[in-house]
């Protein structure tokens, strides 16, 4: 498939709106309390039938500092103690979710994410992926999908081993800005040499996916600082980048508010910066993904994309489209057979339950015929960039003419702007408009369609 991509400033300008990322469709505003802890066991047990694969997240919230441009689900402390009693509970729900699962369901796919991951001990990693294959059936031909997320800060050569022996194969490491100004004005100070030491060592330990996860339009970013960042990763060669857009929201993240609006680069400068990554990176050899990832040609993401195989989920891009995901621990979202599902979000709640011998679900949605055939719709086109129209009919029992007539009047616009080729065989995102995909996926979403108070960040 065709993989190449045009900036085009005016298009971006034009199209520049806020909207989902579509790691779910629907998206997480419209999960509802309706779903809870028996209508997921049911339709947990219910899925063993279809004897899909597993794939298990775990979620480990803790930071030792706060990164004033995060959103993530976080609790900041200094107390390595809490590690313990918030793993003494994950073992416990570890074991309530097993129960619910046949065992002979394999795990292809494991992500430890966070937080940071490495924020724990080296025993009590141990310890994770010891209950872990007590209760669910892992790979042991490192043939899985295993992966954590390192901040290069909280691990060493040395657990960087550990995790290899514990089955883990492979890793995103966090790095943002190689800038020191730009570091101290997000309160996340990291060397180069802490990062090139943690990924020269997952090297030497046969990690067999490496990415590197920057961010774009933090304060004193330019696009001469960002170049310098830039050149230095594509030295050393990761297999993967996510090059993420700062979302400036104060008002819904509280860290955020110690960051002084005046320093955050203009709009302006915004696009400059992200025009220069996608030449620098595309000049190195690496192929957009789309959604701010990159990777180099023969990485699975890049083949996935090419042979029409790849997915989005929770974590992102994905080569598992076939897997039911388990959510686990605080604020973890699930996905089993056509269900999503939610834990709690505070500590306290998630302790609560566990301690009470529930699971910590307290909202998911139960998907409709119209979502799953939506949801097939954006997921094709955020992954692969292109939809037939034939499959999609054949596949959902629907003649796509009749029943995404406004969408397709809709898409017309885009189609006279260049954005994509449409005819009655289906759709094609031109290379102008794949920086836009999350635009044309707007279209087919029911949802923003309702009056709605959502706050989404912009698609640039």
């Amino acid at each position: 498939m065709d993989q190449s991509l045009v900036f085009d400033l005016a298009l971006i300008k034009k199209y520049d709106h806020a909207g989902p990322r579509y790691t779910s469709y629907p998206t997480a505003p419209q999960f509802h309390s309706g779903f809870g802890p028996d209508q997921y066991r049911e339709v947990a047990r219910a899925s063993n039938a279809s004897g899909r694969p597993l794939s298990l997240y775990f979620h480990i919230p803790f930071c030792d500092t706060v990164c004033f441009y995060c959103a993530c689900n976080k609790v900041v402390t200094k107390d390595r103690s809490k590690g313990g009693d918030y793993l003494g509970r994950l073992h416990r729900e570890i074991a309530l979710q097993a129960g619910l699962f046949d065992r002979d369901r394999v795990v292809e796919q494991l992500h430890w994410g966070g937080g940071t991951p490495t924020f724990i001990s080296h025993d009590e990693m141990r310890d994770l992926m010891r209950v872990t294959r007590e209760h669910f059936t892992l790979l042991d031909d490192d043939s899985g999908e295993y992966s954590i997320e390192v901040d290069p800060r909280e691990a060493s050569a040395e657990t960087i081993a550990l995790l290899r022996e514990i089955g883990l194969n492979r890793m995103s490491l966090g790095v943002q800005d190689f800038d020191e100004r730009v570091q101290k004005a997000v309160n996340r100070l990291q060397s180069e040499q802490q990062t090139m030491e943690v990924l020269n060592a997952a090297r030497k330990e046969g990690f067999r996916s490496i990415s590197v996860d920057l961010m774009y339009g933090l304060p004193f970013q330019s696009v001469e600082s960002f170049k310098t960042t830039l050149d230095r990763v594509i030295d050393v060669g990761p297999d993967r980048l996510s090059v993420f857009n700062y979302a400036h929201l104060p008002e819904r993240f509280m860290p955020q508010r110690r960051i002084n609006p005046e320093d955050v680069p203009s709009p302006a400068e915004k696009l400059d910066i992200f025009r220069l990554t996608i030449d620098r990176l595309s000049a190195a050899g690496y192929v957009y993904i789309g959604m701010d990832h990159f990777a180099r040609p023969d990485d699975e993401l890049t083949i996935a994309q090419q042979d029409g195989t790849l997915y989005r989920n929770f974590q992102g891009y994905s080569t598992h489209a076939n897997c039911d995901l388990i959510g686990l621990g605080v604020t973890s979202i699930g996905m089993v057979g056509d269900t999503y599902s939610q834990n709690m979000r505070t500590l306290d709640e998630y302790y609560a339950r566990i301690d009470a011998g529930e699971l910590a679900v307290f909202r998911g949605f139960d998907l409709s015929r119209d979502d799953l055939i939506r949801r097939d719709v954006i997921t094709r086109l955020i992954c692969h960039f292109v939809l037939d129209f034939a499959r999609i009919e054949s596949e959902r029992g629907i003649r796509f003419a009749d029943y995404f007539r406004p969408e397709l009047e809709q898409l017309q616009g885009m189609a006279e702007d260049g954005l994509l080729a449409l005819d009655d065989k289906g759709i094609r995102v031109l290379p102008r408009g794949r920086l836009l995909i999350r635009n044309i996926c707007m279209v087919f979403d029911y949802y923003l369609k309702q009056k709605t108070d959502t706050k989404f960040s912009r698609v640039i």
